[in-house]
């Protein structure tokens, strides 16, 4: 495990170079005050007026004149190539639980190399917000507090089996798998609890925005994955 950059007890939000529009970020940061920039991220903190606590990533996409605005301290460069800025991030954060705006509904590869680190760093639990959608790895056993016809959708980016209670097509006995078997567009069966159960942390659980407290309450109570 890396050394913490920045250790918390609360929430942090962490801002990507990605589309973040305005009322995205600030939903993030009400519940998240400490803000962390990945890379590129700090020109949008900065152009919202906002002074991030850190900067981490190999900053090949700051800007000169983000580089001057932030204190030299904040500054974290990590020069390897072989991992994204977000995974650099995530892996130098310790927190209970991270909130990632930037990271959504720009380019499609980009997406998927945040899913996928979601799951390389599954032990680092975090959200990621979007302007429909909020997404991450499922936890090996969580309860999700919805309302009847929530959208529940599951996404495998490993081969994963689970359990389910309140879900209107329950997954025990399924073998998921990209490849196979996938859960989009499952939903909450009643109004209360839908809870969870996975063998393996490759499952993503994509909820729609408004969930956002849902999701961050499971997560928070949920057993991590190790």
């Amino acid at each position: 495990m890396s050394d913490p950059i920045l250790r918390s007890t609360a929430p942090v939000t962490l801002l990507g170079g990605g589309e973040a529009p305005s009322d995205l970020l600030s939903e993030a940061l009400r519940h998240a005050p400490d803000l962390v920039c990945a890379d590129g991220g700090a020109d949008r903190a900065l152009a919202a007026g906002l002074m991030p606590q850190a900067v981490i990533g190999d900053l090949d996409s700051i800007s000169a004149q983000a580089r001057v605005a932030v204190p030299p301290e904040r500054l974290h460069p990590i020069p390897e190539q072989d991992s994204t800025d977000f995974d650099k991030c995530l892996r130098h954060i310790a927190a209970p639980l991270v909130l990632g705006v930037g990271f959504l509904g720009g380019r499609v590869d980009h997406e998927l190399a945040a899913f996928s680190t979601l799951v390389t760093r599954c032990d680092r639990p975090c959200v990621l917000l979007g302007a429909r959608d909020v997404i991450c790895v499922a936890p090996p056993d969580c309860t999700l507090a919805v309302a009847e016809g929530t959208r529940v959708s599951l996404y495998p980016l490993a081969r994963v089996a689970g359990v389910s209670q309140g879900l209107r097509w329950p997954i025990e006995g399924l073998d998921f798998a990209p490849d196979r078997r996938i859960g989009t567009s499952n939903m909450a069966a009643a109004s209360g609890t839908v809870r969870l159960r996975f063998d393996a942390p490759g499952m993503l659980l994509i909820l729609p925005r408004r969930c956002l407290t849902v999701m961050m309450t499971a997560l928070l109570h949920a057993p991590g994955w190790r």
